[in-house]
């Protein structure tokens, strides 16, 4: 049986990736759907090559110019916020590949879970922001979710065959991004163009600066206690400069076991896509021999502040989560448009966490108010910065 698969956030890095996989394989995949944020003539290249059966772009603005192009070739069009959360209920799509940047893949997974459809999981804001909602209701519809992020299916690689009770710890690592190296006088007056120079991976603006931040392995441990259901006390980030161990998992007798591949999304696509099966040549061959040394270190939270907020938004609960992750993406445009300094994106996530009601048990609702409300207050403190 072939696969239908709704690619959301086509146009990214990771879109691009999986559409890799499923061109390769038409045996096993189709794209049904192809979903993008503003990009529209990407997703019309995409579509010419792909054939869905329906290409959305969020900005309304830009259907006309979708719908012109692809009209003839008989691909369905959509536009809007909305459409990307309908795409998802089309009887051909078996599986939803959420690939969208931060907040937006929240709407289109929750519907994605009620309609009963597999999920591929690269959008991790999902269960940053709502990690809790999520896990009720993929407990009451039975729809099954796959990560697609290198460290959480590292992780889960790591976790087959073994029973949760001998667990021990999750050991996510992370590249330390481009300031590993940096003391902290050189980190404040750095520029977008310094932070978006990746030692490693090749990804879109927006994760690279949270990468510099070291947020995004903040973020991560946040995931990883909701897809796992480990306790935060036992998670924690390890820095791996080379970014060739994706993740380990420590269990109780005190072995670990390790994921180990390049720098590179087709193999962690491909196994979510296959449902935790393996895709031979999803990804070129790791040779040991060009890696004669791995190094390990301690993670430096007094230069990178951002990644303690991860303890402290597990610890809180409810919506201190949805604070931050609003709060950042707000800070991180900033940044990217020269606005602010690189040490304003945690000073600005700070203050609006500080300023911010807390709801604690919080509904879908509640999420959407928290976010905007947080955005508001972001750009407020943005505002009175002078750069």
């Amino acid at each position: 049986m072939i696969k239908g698969i709704a690619v959301l956030g086509a146009t990214g890095s990771i879109g691009r990736q999986a559409l890799d996989i499923i061109y390769n394989h038409p045996d096993k995949y189709k794209s049904v759907v192809l979903a993008a944020g503003r990009r529209v003539d990407d997703l019309i290249e995409l579509a010419r090559v792909h054939r869905p059966a329906l290409a959305v772009i969020a900005d309304e603005t830009l259907l006309p110019a979708l719908r012109e192009a692809l009209a003839p070739l008989g691909i369905a069009t959509a536009a809007g916020v909305s459409a990307l959360a309908d795409c998802v209920d089309l009887p051909e799509v078996d599986m939803v590949l959420t690939a969208t940047v931060g907040y937006s893949g929240l709407a289109p997974t929750v519907r994605a879970i009620k309609a009963h459809k597999d999920i591929a999981l690269a959008n991790k804001e999902t269960l940053v922001v709502a990690g809790q909602l999520v896990n009720t209701l993929l407990s009451e519809s039975g729809t099954r979710l796959f990560p697609v992020d290198s460290e959480h299916s590292a992780i889960a690689q790591c976790l087959v065959g073994e029973k949760p009770d001998t667990v021990e710890r999750l050991l996510i690592t992370a590249s330390g991004g481009p300031f590993r190296t940096w003391p902290a006088e050189r980190m404040a007056s750095a520029t977008a163009a310094d932070a978006l120079k990746h030692p490693n991976w090749s990804m879109g603006a927006k994760i690279t600066i949270d990468s510099a931040t070291m947020l995004n392995k903040a973020f991560e441990i946040i995931e990883a206690h909701h897809l796992f259901g480990i306790a935060p006390e036992r998670i924690e980030a390890v820095v791996h400069p080379q970014s060739i161990v994706h993740s380990m998992v420590q269990f109780t007798d005190g072995a670990v076991k390790a994921q180990l591949g390049l720098p590179d999304m087709h193999l962690p696509i491909a196994y979510a896509l296959g449902e935790s099966t393996r895709l031979a040549g999803a990804e070129k061959h790791l040779s040991l021999s060009d890696y004669a040394t791995l190094t390990f270190e301690k993670p430096d939270t007094e230069r990178f502040p951002c990644l303690s907020l991860a303890q402290y938004c597990l610890s809180r609960g409810g919506t201190a989560a949805c604070t931050v992750n609003a709060a950042n993406e707000i800070a991180v445009a900033a940044f990217l448009a020269g606005r602010i300094h690189f040490g304003d994106i945690y000073n600005v996530i700070a203050d609006t966490l500080a300023a911010m009601p807390f709801v604690s048990t919080p509904s879908y609702d509640d999420y959407v108010a928290v976010n905007k409300e947080a955005r508001a207050r972001a750009t407020a403190l943005i505002n009175a910065i002078n750069v």
